[in-house]
């Protein structure tokens, strides 16, 4: 079982007005709802400031409720006013009804709550807001214990120092995670993981834009959500018997070209699984720009360390 609390807060009672972060955690919930082919993922609960008032004592019963009970991913999303409290050394969520940092709640109180929950097996926190790098600092470490628990994974829109922007209809971290979410940091399976979702937006923000951070106490990445593969996961397992080591090349000659007199059907069915391989940087050709020219020449192909990565996996029975 997978559930998500998702948070946007565009209202406020005694500090500035944001535009994006109600359609931010709508957005958010809508895309891991589903898996691309309409397979349910995380049963969500939205809460939005243009639905009712979000003060810091409902957010705080939500978020401990989240992070309780039995369930394989429990997943936070937060978009809205953030802040650093230089005097207490605490970042904060802004809740509706913040006056003053008394009135925050604590980023260390919430990642508390998730490392304490035992029977949940991942926790992701993700914070669209100002200041929100701040999360899981060594502060904790003062009294030796580690702030980020085993299962957690934090991944904010900037550093600790930086504003989170908001862009035309979402915020500029939340917008290039929806895109990672469709597709765009999805892997050669369709999984789309915490690291890949991070490495997304890592490469899209330039070094004088908002710097995101990613943080983790994790064994193995989970996928957050799934699309279709890049490559159907019949033509991978097959890569162990195309290429006997991970060195082997695969002989083609002119029947493996549909062009040629000597054309083989069989040849032809072979060859186009494997040039959908080399789109996707799985092969490449021996000796020829293109496996066109590999299959006129009687070179070959070969798997690139990516391929080989795969084929190890098919051999595992990964997939």
């Amino acid at each position: 079982m997978r559930k998500g609390l998702f948070i946007g807060i565009n209202d406020y009672a005694h500090v500035s007005r944001l535009s994006g972060c109600c359609n931010d955690a709508m957005a958010m919930a809508s895309v891991l709802k589903t898996d691309a082919n309409g397979d349910p993922n995380f049963k969500n609960i939205v809460l939005t400031s243009a639905e009712e008032c979000l003060s810091r004592e409902k957010l705080e019963d939500q978020i401990r409720e989240l992070f309780s009970g039995d369930c394989d991913v429990a997943l936070l999303y937060f978009a809205g006013h953030g802040s650093f409290d230089a005097e207490t050394d605490e970042g904060m969520l802004i809740p509706q009804d913040y006056r003053n940092a008394s009135h925050g709640i604590r980023i260390s109180d919430i990642l508390n709550w998730a490392t304490k929950a035992s029977r949940i097996k991942n926790k992701v926190i993700i914070l669209d807001c100002c200041q929100s790098g701040s999360a899981g600092e060594v502060r904790a470490l003062r009294t030796e214990s580690s702030i980020i628990g085993e299962g957690l994974t934090i991944l904010t829109a900037c550093k600790k120092e930086e504003p989170a922007m908001e862009g035309a209809q979402h915020g500029v971290f939340t917008g290039l995670l929806l895109q990672a979410l469709h597709g765009g940091a999805a892997n050669i399976l369709g999984k789309i993981t915490p690291g890949s979702l991070y490495s997304f937006v890592d490469n899209a923000l330039g070094a004088w834009e908002q710097r995101p951070v990613f943080k983790t106490n994790v064994s193995q990445f989970i996928s957050l959500r799934e699309v279709s593969p890049l490559i159907p996961k019949e033509i991978l397992r097959k890569l162990p018997d195309w290429f006997a080591e991970a060195e082997s090349v695969f002989a083609l000659d002119p029947s493996y070209e549909p062009t040629e007199a000597t054309f083989d059907p069989e040849h032809g069915e072979v060859f186009a699984q494997l040039q959908k391989c080399n789109r996707h940087s799985l092969i490449e050709p021996v000796d020829a720009e293109h496996m066109y020219y590999a299959a006129l020449n009687s070179t070959g192909c070969r798997l690139t360390a990516l391929g080989a990565y795969y084929r190890e996996l098919a051999l595992k029975g990964h997939f």
